[in-house]
Protein backbone atom coordinates (compact mmCIF):
# COMPACT_ATOMS: atom_id res chain seq x y z
CA UNK A 1 0.00 0.00 0.00
CA UNK A 2 0.66 3.24 -0.73
CA UNK A 3 0.78 6.67 1.69
CA UNK A 4 -0.60 10.08 1.60
CA UNK A 5 -0.17 12.96 4.13
CA UNK A 6 -3.83 13.94 5.56
CA UNK A 7 -3.57 18.26 5.44
CA UNK A 8 -0.63 19.55 7.64
CA UNK A 9 -0.72 16.98 10.09
CA UNK A 10 1.92 14.71 9.15
CA UNK A 11 0.05 11.80 9.47
CA UNK A 12 0.30 9.35 6.63
CA UNK A 13 -2.79 7.53 5.88
CA UNK A 14 -3.05 5.22 3.23
CA UNK A 15 -3.01 6.30 -0.39
CA UNK A 16 -7.16 4.57 -0.64
CA UNK A 17 -9.35 4.58 2.41
CA UNK A 18 -12.16 2.43 3.03
CA UNK A 19 -16.02 3.48 2.91
CA UNK A 20 -17.99 1.45 5.17
CA UNK A 21 -21.19 2.82 4.70
CA UNK A 22 -22.58 -0.13 2.62
CA UNK A 23 -22.06 -2.81 5.06
CA UNK A 24 -24.88 -1.93 6.83
CA UNK A 25 -26.60 1.07 5.21
CA UNK A 26 -27.80 2.23 1.81
CA UNK A 27 -27.06 -0.68 -0.81
CA UNK A 28 -29.10 -3.66 -0.70
CA UNK A 29 -29.01 -6.38 1.67
CA UNK A 30 -25.94 -7.59 4.21
CA UNK A 31 -24.00 -10.03 5.42
CA UNK A 32 -21.92 -8.49 8.93
CA UNK A 33 -19.41 -12.10 8.24
CA UNK A 34 -18.46 -10.57 5.05
CA UNK A 35 -17.90 -7.16 6.47
CA UNK A 36 -15.68 -7.66 9.16
CA UNK A 37 -13.65 -9.94 6.93
CA UNK A 38 -13.47 -7.06 4.78
CA UNK A 39 -12.20 -4.81 7.67
CA UNK A 40 -9.72 -7.47 8.85
CA UNK A 41 -8.49 -7.64 5.17
CA UNK A 42 -8.27 -4.29 5.08
CA UNK A 43 -5.66 -4.64 7.79
CA UNK A 44 -4.07 -7.30 5.92
CA UNK A 45 -3.43 -4.95 2.93
CA UNK A 46 -2.25 -2.18 4.82
CA UNK A 47 -5.72 0.16 4.39
CA UNK A 48 -5.46 2.13 7.69
CA UNK A 49 -7.72 4.73 7.05
CA UNK A 50 -11.38 3.99 7.38
CA UNK A 51 -14.86 6.21 7.41
CA UNK A 52 -18.43 5.78 8.42
CA UNK A 53 -20.95 8.10 10.54
CA UNK A 54 -23.48 7.68 13.13
CA UNK A 55 -26.29 8.11 10.58
CA UNK A 56 -25.28 4.79 8.97
CA UNK A 57 -27.87 2.46 10.00
CA UNK A 58 -28.56 4.71 13.17
CA UNK A 59 -25.30 4.07 14.39
CA UNK A 60 -25.46 0.19 14.27
CA UNK A 61 -22.44 1.21 11.51
CA UNK A 62 -20.28 2.18 13.67
CA UNK A 63 -20.97 -0.65 16.08
CA UNK A 64 -20.19 -3.05 13.22
CA UNK A 65 -16.58 -0.98 12.82
CA UNK A 66 -15.73 -1.20 16.51
CA UNK A 67 -16.19 -4.94 16.32
CA UNK A 68 -12.69 -4.68 14.28
CA UNK A 69 -11.34 -1.20 15.36
CA UNK A 70 -11.23 -1.79 19.13
CA UNK A 71 -9.16 -4.65 19.37
CA UNK A 72 -7.00 -3.17 16.36
CA UNK A 73 -6.59 0.81 17.29
CA UNK A 74 -3.38 1.92 17.17
CA UNK A 75 -3.71 0.17 13.65
CA UNK A 76 -6.59 2.51 12.17
CA UNK A 77 -7.05 6.34 11.29
CA UNK A 78 -10.61 6.00 11.68
CA UNK A 79 -13.14 9.34 10.71
CA UNK A 80 -16.43 9.46 11.54
CA UNK A 81 -19.67 12.45 11.06
CA UNK A 82 -21.82 14.16 13.04
CA UNK A 83 -25.19 16.22 11.90
CA UNK A 84 -27.82 14.11 10.44
CA UNK A 85 -30.63 13.45 12.89
CA UNK A 86 -33.56 10.84 11.91
CA UNK A 87 -36.53 12.15 11.93
CA UNK A 88 -38.59 10.83 15.12
CA UNK A 89 -42.04 9.69 12.62
CA UNK A 90 -39.72 8.20 10.03
CA UNK A 91 -37.69 4.79 11.17
CA UNK A 92 -37.67 3.25 7.93
CA UNK A 93 -36.05 3.70 5.03
CA UNK A 94 -36.93 6.68 2.76
CA UNK A 95 -33.77 8.12 1.43
CA UNK A 96 -32.50 11.66 2.67
CA UNK A 97 -35.83 12.82 3.11
CA UNK A 98 -36.09 10.65 6.76
CA UNK A 99 -33.39 12.91 7.86
CA UNK A 100 -32.57 16.71 9.10
CA UNK A 101 -29.72 18.56 9.80
CA UNK A 102 -28.38 19.49 13.12
CA UNK A 103 -25.28 21.17 13.38
CA UNK A 104 -25.91 22.50 16.96
CA UNK A 105 -23.15 22.78 19.44
CA UNK A 106 -25.43 21.08 22.08
CA UNK A 107 -26.51 18.37 19.52
CA UNK A 108 -22.55 17.77 18.75
CA UNK A 109 -21.82 17.15 22.36
CA UNK A 110 -24.02 14.33 22.53
CA UNK A 111 -23.50 12.82 19.24
CA UNK A 112 -19.80 12.28 20.05
CA UNK A 113 -20.00 10.78 23.18
CA UNK A 114 -22.87 8.76 21.38
CA UNK A 115 -20.23 7.93 18.26
CA UNK A 116 -17.15 7.27 20.91
CA UNK A 117 -19.31 4.69 22.98
CA UNK A 118 -20.49 2.57 19.72
CA UNK A 119 -17.13 2.54 18.23
CA UNK A 120 -15.37 1.95 21.87
CA UNK A 121 -12.54 4.08 21.67
CA UNK A 122 -11.56 7.22 23.61
CA UNK A 123 -10.80 9.62 20.75
CA UNK A 124 -11.61 9.91 17.63
CA UNK A 125 -8.98 10.48 14.79
CA UNK A 126 -11.07 12.64 12.22
CA UNK A 127 -14.35 14.29 13.05
CA UNK A 128 -16.67 15.84 10.06
CA UNK A 129 -19.36 17.96 9.78
CA UNK A 130 -21.58 15.42 7.90
CA UNK A 131 -23.07 18.75 6.26
CA UNK A 132 -22.89 22.77 7.01
CA UNK A 133 -26.39 23.24 8.81
CA UNK A 134 -27.45 26.73 7.49
CA UNK A 135 -29.29 27.50 10.54
CA UNK A 136 -26.02 27.22 12.48
CA UNK A 137 -23.07 29.41 11.75
CA UNK A 138 -19.93 27.57 10.85
CA UNK A 139 -17.87 29.57 12.92
CA UNK A 140 -20.10 28.62 15.59
CA UNK A 141 -20.28 24.61 14.59
CA UNK A 142 -16.51 24.92 14.26
CA UNK A 143 -15.67 26.46 17.19
CA UNK A 144 -17.92 23.34 19.62
CA UNK A 145 -15.72 21.17 17.49
CA UNK A 146 -12.52 22.63 18.22
CA UNK A 147 -13.49 22.36 21.38
CA UNK A 148 -13.60 18.64 21.31
CA UNK A 149 -9.47 18.78 20.18
CA UNK A 150 -8.90 20.78 23.48
CA UNK A 151 -10.62 17.81 25.26
CA UNK A 152 -8.67 15.03 23.68
CA UNK A 153 -11.85 13.42 22.32
CA UNK A 154 -11.47 14.26 18.65
CA UNK A 155 -8.12 14.65 17.04
CA UNK A 156 -8.78 16.18 13.56
CA UNK A 157 -11.31 18.38 12.46
CA UNK A 158 -13.16 17.99 8.81
CA UNK A 159 -16.20 18.97 6.84
CA UNK A 160 -18.59 17.41 4.15
CA UNK A 161 -20.13 18.71 1.06
CA UNK A 162 -18.94 21.89 1.81
CA UNK A 163 -18.49 25.02 0.07
CA UNK A 164 -15.31 26.65 -0.68
CA UNK A 165 -16.82 30.18 1.63
CA UNK A 166 -17.52 27.88 3.65
CA UNK A 167 -14.30 26.02 4.16
CA UNK A 168 -12.44 29.53 4.84
CA UNK A 169 -14.78 30.33 7.48
CA UNK A 170 -14.49 27.04 9.12
CA UNK A 171 -10.76 27.11 8.47
CA UNK A 172 -9.82 30.81 10.06
CA UNK A 173 -11.51 29.12 13.54
CA UNK A 174 -9.87 25.73 13.53
CA UNK A 175 -7.91 24.26 11.12
CA UNK A 176 -9.42 21.83 8.87
CA UNK A 177 -7.36 18.63 8.40
CA UNK A 178 -10.01 16.77 5.26
CA UNK A 179 -13.05 17.90 3.28
CA UNK A 180 -15.11 14.84 2.09
CA UNK A 181 -17.14 15.53 -1.01
CA UNK A 182 -18.28 13.55 -4.29
CA UNK A 183 -15.21 12.91 -6.86
CA UNK A 184 -15.44 10.84 -9.84
CA UNK A 185 -15.29 10.67 -13.30
CA UNK A 186 -18.39 11.45 -13.06
CA UNK A 187 -18.89 13.73 -11.12
CA UNK A 188 -16.46 16.81 -10.92
CA UNK A 189 -18.37 19.97 -9.31
CA UNK A 190 -14.96 20.20 -6.64
CA UNK A 191 -12.85 21.28 -9.46
CA UNK A 192 -14.29 24.73 -10.00
CA UNK A 193 -13.66 26.46 -6.74
CA UNK A 194 -13.76 23.68 -3.68
CA UNK A 195 -10.06 21.75 -4.88
CA UNK A 196 -8.72 25.20 -5.32
CA UNK A 197 -9.35 25.98 -2.38
CA UNK A 198 -8.49 23.04 -0.11
CA UNK A 199 -5.05 23.15 -1.63
CA UNK A 200 -4.33 27.12 -1.21
CA UNK A 201 -5.14 25.98 2.52
CA UNK A 202 -3.54 22.70 2.85
CA UNK A 203 -6.43 20.41 3.13
CA UNK A 204 -6.60 17.00 1.89
CA UNK A 205 -9.67 15.90 -0.50
CA UNK A 206 -11.49 12.96 0.64
CA UNK A 207 -13.76 11.56 -2.33
CA UNK A 208 -16.53 9.28 -1.77
CA UNK A 209 -18.34 7.32 -4.36
CA UNK A 210 -14.87 7.34 -6.78
CA UNK A 211 -16.86 4.44 -8.51
CA UNK A 212 -20.02 7.02 -9.12
CA UNK A 213 -21.64 4.44 -6.74
CA UNK A 214 -20.52 0.87 -8.29
CA UNK A 215 -22.09 3.02 -12.07
CA UNK A 216 -18.56 3.06 -13.73
CA UNK A 217 -17.78 -0.77 -12.49
CA UNK A 218 -20.30 -1.79 -15.84
CA UNK A 219 -21.00 -4.90 -13.41
CA UNK A 220 -24.43 -3.02 -12.29
CA UNK A 221 -27.93 -4.02 -13.08
CA UNK A 222 -30.11 -0.56 -12.61
CA UNK A 223 -33.61 -3.10 -12.89
CA UNK A 224 -32.25 -5.20 -10.06
CA UNK A 225 -31.14 -2.73 -7.14
CA UNK A 226 -33.84 -2.98 -4.51
CA UNK A 227 -36.39 -1.48 -2.95
CA UNK A 228 -34.16 -0.20 0.28
CA UNK A 229 -31.24 0.80 -2.16
CA UNK A 230 -30.54 4.59 -1.73
CA UNK A 231 -29.34 4.60 -5.40
CA UNK A 232 -33.40 4.06 -6.59
CA UNK A 233 -33.68 7.84 -5.35
CA UNK A 234 -30.83 8.91 -7.33
CA UNK A 235 -31.21 10.77 -10.98
CA UNK A 236 -28.42 8.70 -12.38
CA UNK A 237 -30.21 5.20 -11.81
CA UNK A 238 -33.35 6.26 -13.70
CA UNK A 239 -34.79 5.48 -16.55
CA UNK A 240 -34.02 9.27 -17.87
CA UNK A 241 -30.28 8.38 -17.67
CA UNK A 242 -30.15 4.37 -17.98
CA UNK A 243 -29.18 3.88 -21.18
CA UNK A 244 -26.66 6.74 -21.60
CA UNK A 245 -24.95 5.66 -18.34
CA UNK A 246 -24.82 1.66 -19.83
CA UNK A 247 -23.01 3.10 -22.73
CA UNK A 248 -20.91 4.78 -20.84
CA UNK A 249 -19.82 1.95 -18.31
CA UNK A 250 -19.33 -0.71 -21.08
CA UNK A 251 -17.23 2.08 -22.99
CA UNK A 252 -15.13 2.54 -19.85
CA UNK A 253 -14.87 -1.08 -19.71
CA UNK A 254 -13.41 -1.70 -23.03
CA UNK A 255 -11.03 0.73 -22.23
CA UNK A 256 -9.95 -0.83 -19.07
CA UNK A 257 -9.69 -4.45 -20.81
CA UNK A 258 -7.03 -2.59 -22.92
CA UNK A 259 -5.32 -1.22 -19.99
CA UNK A 260 -5.15 -5.11 -18.30
CA UNK A 261 -7.22 -3.80 -15.30
CA UNK A 262 -10.72 -3.74 -13.95
CA UNK A 263 -13.03 -0.56 -14.66
CA UNK A 264 -13.26 0.14 -10.79
CA UNK A 265 -9.11 0.20 -10.80
CA UNK A 266 -8.96 2.78 -13.68
CA UNK A 267 -11.65 4.90 -11.95
CA UNK A 268 -10.00 4.94 -8.51
CA UNK A 269 -6.58 5.27 -10.59
CA UNK A 270 -7.97 8.95 -12.37
CA UNK A 271 -9.18 9.74 -8.78
CA UNK A 272 -5.78 9.22 -7.81
CA UNK A 273 -4.01 10.50 -10.45
CA UNK A 274 -6.17 14.23 -9.59
CA UNK A 275 -3.33 15.08 -7.15
CA UNK A 276 -1.36 13.44 -4.04
CA UNK A 277 -3.93 15.93 -1.76
CA UNK A 278 -6.80 13.06 -2.90
CA UNK A 279 -7.16 10.29 -0.50
CA UNK A 280 -10.54 8.34 -1.90
CA UNK A 281 -12.62 6.15 0.36
CA UNK A 282 -14.25 3.54 -1.81
CA UNK A 283 -16.94 1.77 -0.09
CA UNK A 284 -17.20 -2.39 -0.40
CA UNK A 285 -18.54 -5.14 2.03
CA UNK A 286 -16.82 -7.78 0.02
CA UNK A 287 -13.45 -9.03 0.16
CA UNK A 288 -13.18 -9.40 -3.48
CA UNK A 289 -13.70 -5.77 -4.25
CA UNK A 290 -11.10 -4.93 -1.50
CA UNK A 291 -8.59 -6.79 -3.13
CA UNK A 292 -9.69 -5.26 -6.74
CA UNK A 293 -9.72 -1.73 -5.31
CA UNK A 294 -6.26 -1.99 -3.60
CA UNK A 295 -4.58 -2.83 -6.72
CA UNK A 296 -5.45 0.50 -8.12
CA UNK A 297 -2.84 1.97 -6.47
CA UNK A 298 -0.38 0.58 -8.13
CA UNK A 299 -1.81 1.54 -11.74
CA UNK A 300 0.29 4.60 -13.29
CA UNK A 301 -1.84 6.90 -15.88
CA UNK A 302 -0.20 8.75 -18.97
CA UNK A 303 -1.53 11.88 -20.29
CA UNK A 304 -2.39 9.79 -23.03
CA UNK A 305 -4.53 7.34 -20.64
CA UNK A 306 -6.45 10.10 -19.33
CA UNK A 307 -7.12 11.65 -22.69
CA UNK A 308 -8.85 8.33 -23.40
CA UNK A 309 -11.09 8.61 -20.52
CA UNK A 310 -11.62 12.25 -21.31
CA UNK A 311 -12.91 11.47 -24.81
CA UNK A 312 -15.34 8.64 -23.62
CA UNK A 313 -16.66 10.48 -20.68
CA UNK A 314 -16.97 13.78 -23.75
CA UNK A 315 -18.76 11.10 -25.82
CA UNK A 316 -21.70 9.98 -23.51
CA UNK A 317 -22.24 13.25 -21.21
CA UNK A 318 -26.26 12.75 -20.30
CA UNK A 319 -25.39 11.08 -17.11
CA UNK A 320 -27.91 12.81 -14.90
CA UNK A 321 -27.46 14.95 -11.65
CA UNK A 322 -25.78 12.69 -8.33
CA UNK A 323 -28.66 13.45 -6.31
CA UNK A 324 -32.37 13.83 -6.11
CA UNK A 325 -33.57 17.12 -5.45
CA UNK A 326 -34.32 16.35 -1.68
CA UNK A 327 -30.89 15.31 -1.29
CA UNK A 328 -29.06 18.12 -3.66
CA UNK A 329 -30.88 20.31 -1.07
CA UNK A 330 -28.40 19.48 1.64
CA UNK A 331 -25.15 20.17 0.45
CA UNK A 332 -23.66 23.35 0.84
CA UNK A 333 -23.54 25.89 -2.01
Amino acid sequence: MKFRELGKTGEKLSALGLGCMGMNHGYGTFNDEESIATLNLALDLGINFWDTADMYANGKNEELVSKVLSSNRSKIFIATKFGFRQKEDNSAFTGMAAYYLDGSPAYLKTAVEQSLKRLKIDTIDLYYAHRIDPNVPVEEMVGAMAELVKEGKVRYLGLSEASAASLRRAHAVHPIAALQSEYSLLTRDVEAEILPVCRELGISLVPFSPLSRGLITNTLNVDELGSNDFRKTLPRFSDDNKDNNQQLAGAFAELAAQKNCTPAQLAIAWVLAQGEDIIPIPGTKKTKYLRENAASVDIALSAADLQDIQNILNKYPNTGSRYSEVSAKLVDN
